[in-house]
């Protein structure tokens, strides 16, 4: 689905352009993958944990806002979150928002509720796929109602208990199709042998990252196989949670220092790490920059712009098929570059919070760059980029490489940033304090 831009765009906001070298050390909000993982597996464990320097952002909030409504209560009142499970009982409702993992994850403990959970979200949920999860719990023993739509809305009418058992499924519309299924595995009679039959998983870093917070609370959790995991059935270990910085939101402040040729620091960078964002270290060093670990993190240094030129950013061709959410970023980072890139792979991306290949697409087109949708990804030349307005989508991935284009080119106005608070709040006034 094309996706529409808005007649009248929502508060245009002029995004700063970088004068010169821009240098800087930042410190990130949490993830939201982990955030959002550690406070599932909370409130079906087996005791009262906490997340420690939880991401406070929309959809954390409206994961643990779901949680709260199933019957475990979920303390958000400070930076570290108390997550205190109980038995989920009696009906409830549950605001996905614009949140994946709110949709995908929250059903199938739902499931274990004695009560009617009914879900709906943002109009553009109603888009994003979730039917073969829905598809699955059936499978697995759930009952769900759907209206045959495969989407929201939908309800599920909980026993208390789920079957559990071996459910086959195509995956290739989203790795969260296997963690919602993983997370709530334990908790069933029989636990869960998933298989998975299609084309590739995208995104398998998310998995994996699933997978190691499961054994963190003692799971047992076969994954040897291709395609197939096998989380057995027993307890939930109460766990305490320190969360990582959210690598994928270092894209735009690492790409700050790419386009201006200045050096930026992003404090906390893992040593190891499951986050999908923990690939932009690779990325950015093949598009000219110098990455290296210093004592706060991780520091990124441009190369010089080259006379005439934007920046002096080298082309790529890149399979970004585990890492399709740092897509518009690179993107932007390519419209900018001296020379053609190729990005592939990412297919899947067309049913994120919005078909982000076409808008990527369109907007940097609309600005001047020489870009060509493919089905898979996109194909960029250098061009003499202009300003303009950039349309986000309500997609706090498509603010992002608005911003990073801002920063390169003059008279950048993008729509509707606060689309940001998704995963970043405030990162607008965050970003200027920075140029």
């Amino acid at each position: 689905m094309t996706p529409a831009r808005p007649d009248h765009p929502a508060d245009p906001w002029p995004a700063p352009r970088a004068r010169g070298p821009v240098h800087a050390v930042v410190s990130l909000p949490g993830s939201k993958s982990l955030t959002n993982r550690a406070l599932l597996l909370a409130a079906v464990a087996d005791g009262p944990s906490v997340v420690r320097r939880a991401l406070r952002s929309r959809d954390t909030l409206l994961m643990a806002t779901a949680l709260t409504g199933l019957g475990s209560v979920v303390d958000t009142t400070g930076d570290d979150w108390a997550v205190t499970p109980a038995t989920f009982a009696g009906d409830a409702e549950v605001d996905c928002g614009l949140a994946g993992t709110v949709m995908r994850f929250v059903p199938p403990v739902a499931g274990l509720s004695t009560g009617t959970v009914a879900f709906d979200g943002d109009p553009h949920m109603r888009n994003r796929p979730v039917g073969q999860v829905l598809t699955a719990l059936r499978t697995l023993g759930v009952e769900v109602d759907d209206g045959g739509r495969g989407g929201l809305p939908f309800a599920v009418r909980g026993r208390g208990a789920v079957p559990g058992g071996r459910v086959v499924l195509d995956a290739s519309g989203s790795s969260q199709f296997v963690s919602a299924l993983l997370l709530a595995g334990a908790r069933y009679d029989r636990g869960v042998d998933l298989v998975h039959e299609g084309k590739p998983v995208p995104s398998l870093p998310h998995v994996e990252m699933t997978v190691a917070m499961l054994r963190q609370h003692g799971v047992d959790v076969d994954d040897s196989d291709a395609d197939r995991w096998r989380v057995s059935p027993g307890p939930v270990a109460a766990v305490d949670h320190d969360i990582e910085p959210d690598l994928s939101n270092a894209a735009p402040f690492l790409a700050l220092a790419a386009v201006s040729g200045g050096s930026v620091v992003v404090r906390g960078w893992p040593t190891s790490t499951h986050q999908a964002g923990d690939a932009l270290r690779d990325i950015l060093a093949a598009m000219g920059c110098t990455v290296e670990r210093v004592d706060e993190g991780l520091r990124v240094t441009g190369p010089e712009p080259v006379p005439g030129a934007t920046s002096g950013l080298q082309g790529v061709d890149l399979d970004l098929h585990d890492v399709g959410e740092l897509a518009p970023a690179v993107a932007a980072l390519c419209a900018v570059a001296t020379s053609p890139s190729h990005l592939r792979g990412i297919a899947h991306i067309r049913a994120h919070e919005t078909d982000r290949i076409t808008a990527l697409a369109t907007e940097l087109g609309a600005l001047g760059a020489d870009v060509e949708e493919r089905h898979d990804g996109l194909s960029l030349r250098p061009a003499t980029l202009h300003g303009g307005t950039w349309h986000t989508y309500a997609d706090h991935r498509m603010a992002h490489a608005g911003v990073i284009v801002g920063a390169a080119v003059d008279g950048v106005l993008v729509e509707d940033v606060a689309t940001t608070g998704k995963t970043f709040p405030d990162f607008a006034g965050f970003w200027s304090s920075l140029l």
